[in-house]
């Protein structure tokens, strides 16, 4: 190691320790202290946002000079220098991201999810600076992306950071990254509430109140600092925004279906063309980015309100504004109301293809801003076709170009409560609301019923990171039959006739009873569901019908090897409240019952002891000091090596819980030169690795056995 890089690092570790014990000298509860580095990390983002605006502005104005806003520079701009500013920019971006962080190409926020699902909220904190810079450069020099997604990536960054600085466990760092990206969109956006939103339904996806406080302290702070220094100002300007007539509802639901459309194609050219340069191009990183440029500048002689975020686009389009700027010959000739509805049409197909190849080539940048862009130019075309065909009941277009807005955003991300409050925040105009719910909620629905993944979580799933019930999942894998089931279930043969059964059914008040042979072989169950068509003919049917006539042969079964994320699927699929629980596969012996509510309520207390022990866990881990700690009476958490029976093993398929009677918390991994990362209460699906240090809780006779087995 470099003499100097040894002397950094020797002073970061020292100065972690130290402030990290100061502050819990300090005797904070846990909720003050995260108050307090919330604070800390949204005046720090108010401050980054800040400086990120001026960086684009800095880029675009060296670019683009010009009196005008950043269109008008573009369309004053010779042709030949359209072409070569573009394509400079998409060389240095490629180029620097591929030597320095390859995490920052891209739009941001997938990057910042996968920290939070399988780094336990780690990001290194050289990411933030070079996606700033990146960002900067690809949307300062025509770019046709937003700049939300790298100040999130940044923000989060900063969250980051500081909490691995103060050596906070894994489950605080968590929200330190939400804080970080909350007050990076509320400083960037001047929106506080849709800042904190997306953080907690996005970012974390869970609203809990221990999370959400501090990201409002946050976002909250961040706007703060914002409206110091550049003011209160609405991104978006809006002029008498009003719903004609309650018709209008009915146009609203159907502008749903149109942006959820424009979402579904967004996400499927996005990842087409991410696909096509990753995989089938073969180029140096640099000059993909370059080529991606010079796409752009070529489309930008034609079309220049793609380039950059579009926000200057946006604002014609719901002010009704001709979008034309003289920078188009292509439908001269037409007159002022087709050129806007015709350019508004085209300009949607024209931004999807402009910002997949940006970002597909290497660009850097966001694609919240390019789907306000669409979504305004998607509520202009449809807003002039209602209203040339209905004038008496509808707005003008720009009042569906403001909406759309929001039905894009929706549909591309799959955030609605972020989608409606941004928008109304971007434009300060209360009448928005009603519509905007109600388009949202639509192009939602249309979109996930197109594409199960988000524009975000797509790109983890094609890295085979699942997001959807993520922690729950791992939980319910852990979890087996045999934790969770019980030994006393009712049955009766299959002989018992039909008085006998109805009278067994109602006496015990069961679900379901199950059915057995005379060889007390499980034969099927028998619910009141399958009994209530034979009540009204009790009286003749009691000692004729008997329970195997009746009984429901088709009921899955299963063992004590199965996992409970298993069983709660085929629960959830049929509908069933419990199933029988046999010896083996190949056995119909019945030993038991695991129903839902059980594995419910052991899902629960799981998650509560993982809540108890991880921060614990986590402090013993990075413990240097003592290997075995005593939490309460004949309970101990301690180190132990992985065993090389454990090794290249899942913890699932070690079932640790089951077979020694001791439960997991975390894993030290050897990182090289003598350092050690944490792994905090690990997935079921982990395997053990050579070197691992398991850090184990439980009873300390379990404990000690298992000491002694390996």
């Amino acid at each position: 190691m470099n003499p100097a890089y040894r002397k950094i690092t020797k002073f970061y570790l020292k100065t972690s320790r130290l402030l990290s014990n100061n502050l819990e000298k300090l005797k904070m509860t846990e909720h003050i202290y995260m108050i307090v580095l919330a604070s800390i990390i949204g005046i720090l983002a108010g401050f980054v946002g800040i400086g990120m605006k001026e960086m684009i502005h800095f880029v675009s104005d060296l670019s683009f000079s010009g009196h005008g806003n950043f269109l008008e520079n573009v369309i004053s701009t010779p042709w030949y220098l359209v072409l070569i500013i573009p394509t400079i920019g998409g060389l240095l971006v490629g180029g620097f991201v591929n030597l320095t962080a390859k995490e920052a190409k891209g739009h941001g926020v997938p990057e910042v999810m996968q920290s939070i699902l399988i780094r336990g909220g780690k990001i290194k904190p050289k990411i933030g600076i070079v996606k700033a810079i990146a960002s900067a450069i690809t949307i300062g020099t025509g770019g046709s992306v937003g700049k939300e997604g790298p100040i999130i990536q940044i923000g989060a960054s900063l969250g980051s950071s500081i909490g691995q600085f103060l050596r906070v466990p894994t489950s605080r760092l968590k929200v330190l990254v939400g804080c970080g990206a909350a007050a990076g969109i509320a400083g960037v956006f001047n929106a506080p509430i849709a800042g904190a939103i997306f953080a907690v339904e996005i970012i974390l996806m869970d609203f809990a109140i221990s999370s959400f406080s501090p990201i409002v302290i946050s976002s909250v702070m961040a706007t703060v600092i914002t409206h110091l220094f550049l003011g209160d100002f609405a991104e978006f300007t809006v002029i008498n925004f009003q719903m004609v007539s309650p018709y209008e509802s009915i146009f609203y639901i159907f502008l749903g279906i149109f942006t959820g459309l424009v979402s579904f194609s967004f996400i499927k050219v996005l990842y087409f063309f991410e696909n096509l340069w990753d995989n089938i191009i073969k180029m140096p990183a640099f000059l993909k980015a370059g080529f991606g440029g010079l796409s752009i500048g070529i489309i930008a002689l034609l079309f220049p309100e793609v380039m950059g975020s579009g926000y200057e686009s946006i604002n014609s389009a719901i002010n009704y504004i001709n979008l034309d700027y003289n920078g188009l010959q292509f439908f001269e000739g037409f007159d002022f109301i087709n050129t806007f509805w015709l350019m508004a049409a085209t300009l949607i197909f024209v931004k999807i293809l402009a910002t997949s190849l940006t970002l597909g080539s290497g660009g850097s940048g966001g694609v919240f801003a390019p789907s306000l862009f669409m979504g305004a130019m998607a509520g202009a075309t449809f807003g002039y076709l209602v209203n040339y065909l209905f004038p008496g009941y509808t707005a003008n277009p720009g009042a569906y170009a403001l909406v759309a807005m929001g039905g894009v955003v929706a549909g591309t991300t799959r955030a609605p409560i972020t989608a409606i409050i941004i928008v109304f925040e971007l434009t300060k105009e209360n009448a928005i609301i009603l519509p905007l719910m109600l388009t949202c909620t639509v192009s939602l629905i249309l979109s996930s019923k197109l594409s199960r993944e988000s524009i975000y979580t797509l790109k983890l799933l094609e890295k085979n990171i699942k997001v959807k019930n993520n922690a729950e999942m791992n939980i319910m894998r852990s979890l087996f039959v045999s934790d969770t089931y019980t030994k006393n279930f009712l049955s009766v043969y299959e002989s018992r006739n039909f008085a006998d059964l109805v009278s067994t059914l109602i006496s015990h008040r069961m679900p379901f009873i199950s059915v057995k042979n005379k060889k007390d072989e499980f034969v099927g169950t028998v619910s009141i569901n399958d009994i209530k068509d034979f009540l009204f003919d009790k009286e003749e049917l009691k000692f004729v019908l008997i329970a195997g006539d009746i009984a429901n042969k088709d009921i899955p079964k299963v063992t004590l090897e199965d996992n409970c994320k298993d069983v709660m699927e085929i629960m959830n699929l049929k509908g069933y409240e419990g199933l029988p629980v046999v010896e083996s596969k190949n056995s119909n012996k019945q030993i038991g019952i695991i129903w839902k509510k059980d594995i419910n309520d052991t899902y629960h207390k799981e998650l509560e002891r993982i809540e108890l022990t991880s921060n614990l866990a986590t402090q013993i881990a990075r413990s240097n000091a003592k290997n075995e700690v005593q939490f309460m009476e004949g309970y101990i958490i301690t180190e132990i090596p992985a065993a090389d029976i454990f090794i290249g093993k899942s913890i699932a398929d070690l079932r640790i819980r089951s077979n020694y009677g001791v439960d997991i918390l975390s894993i030290k991994k050897a990182d090289g030169q003598n350092k050690n990362t944490i792994k905090a209460i690990p997935d079921a699906d982990y395997i053990i690795q050579k070197d691992d240090i398991l850090i184990v809780a439980g009873e300390s006779e379990k404990v000690n056995k298992l000491k002694i087995i390996i």
